[in-house]
């Protein structure tokens, strides 16, 4: 069906989805290889459990720090260009004649800030299924006050998704205390945002060794709030294994990138360095390999083949493994 913008349709989609104890995924994506291979795990998932109309929601960051994903979605590294290519990708492939024209399918805003990305606040939020506005970084009360006057302005228009705390990026130096249930329902009650973001533990962009998801936590914050309104953003840092109870814990959506673009890249590499000569030709994979990159098992003798040129090569080995991903995560939050 259509793209799934109208916020009357998205209350009723997450109404759905909690009487059936989902929990919304949300996948962010900054390529159309990303975008298709959620969709196609997504459609494939609803057949396995008899459900064609699945919810699924795609999201994309615009000029926030820790990435900024329309930049990254063409190459002409302008975030007006990427946006407006990522929204006509998901446009026609929710089109009629589409194979994944059944999903129930979501675009969202991620985190949006109040500063940087003023312009893009400016564009008719109806265009939109939801928003994270992102305010985190100011100190409490000034997120408070910047997010309850978006929520004012844009509630009629959008879902909105506010950011109690900030969740921190892993490559840096910060240290975030988790959200109390006293600061959650304070900036609940003075914002009036439908969904809110906490400290659960979780971080962006790292690994799923060293952290730990603090269900009880956000257990608290939902009773203290009256209302499974909790978002999970960081799902990537922690184990699938700790994911496995979260609309019991009031959790409602959930937001996922790095391990679609972590967990594929080996994958990539090691396809390549198997066929080295058939993508590189013999001369150069022994050079590779004279020189201890490539190992005894690569593919140092075949001819250069055209099957492994073009960038669909690639794309199919990431678009592949990024299924599986996807999939891995469905089978935790939509359950039969």
């Amino acid at each position: 069906m259509p793209l799934i913008t109208n916020r009357n349709q998205v209350l009723e989609i997450y109404a759905v989805a909690a009487e059936k104890k989902w929990v919304i995924p949300c996948f962010c994506s900054e390529n159309l290889t990303t975008t298709e291979a959620v969709l196609a795990a997504v459609a494939e998932h609803g057949k396995e459990i008899g459900d064609a109309a699945l919810p699924v929601t795609l999201a994309i960051t615009n000029l926030y720090s820790h990435r900024s994903q329309t930049l990254e979605y063409t190459c002409t590294r302008n975030w007006r260009t990427g946006l407006k290519l990522f929204l006509n990708d998901l446009k026609i492939l929710c089109d009629a004649d589409s194979p994944f024209r059944k999903l129930n399918v979501m675009v969202h805003l991620d985190h949006i800030q109040h500063d940087v990305d003023a312009e893009l606040l400016d564009w008719s939020m109806e265009q939109f299924s939801s928003i994270m506005y992102d305010a985190s970084a100011l100190p409490l009360a000034e997120n408070i006050s910047k997010t309850a006057e978006f929520v004012e302005k844009h509630r009629a228009e959008i879902l909105i998704e506010g950011a109690c705390d900030e969740i921190i990026d892993a490559g840096g130096n910060e240290v975030c205390s988790l959200t109390s249930p006293e600061k959650a329902m304070n900036y609940f009650e003075q914002t009036g945002v439908d969904m809110m973001v906490v400290n659960l533990g979780t971080e962006h962009r790292a690994g799923s060794a060293n952290l730990q998801y603090h269900g009880e936590i956000a257990r608290e914050i939902c009773f203290a709030i009256a209302g499974s309104r909790l978002v999970l953003h960081g799902c990537s840092s922690v184990t699938l294994e700790q994911l496995t109870r979260l609309f019991d814990d009031g959790i409602c959506k959930v937001n996922i990138w790095t391990t679609l673009e972590r967990d594929s890249a080996p994958v990539l590499l090691s396809e390549m360095a198997r066929n080295a000569a058939k993508i590189a030709g013999p001369i150069l994979a022994e050079k590779l390999f004279a020189e201890g990159i490539l190992g005894s098992r690569a593919d140092r003798t075949s001819n250069p083949s055209l099957e492994f040129f073009p960038t669909v090569y690639r794309q199919n080995i990431v678009f592949g493994e990024m299924r599986k991903i996807v999939r891995s995560y469905l089978r935790q939050f939509l359950l039969r």
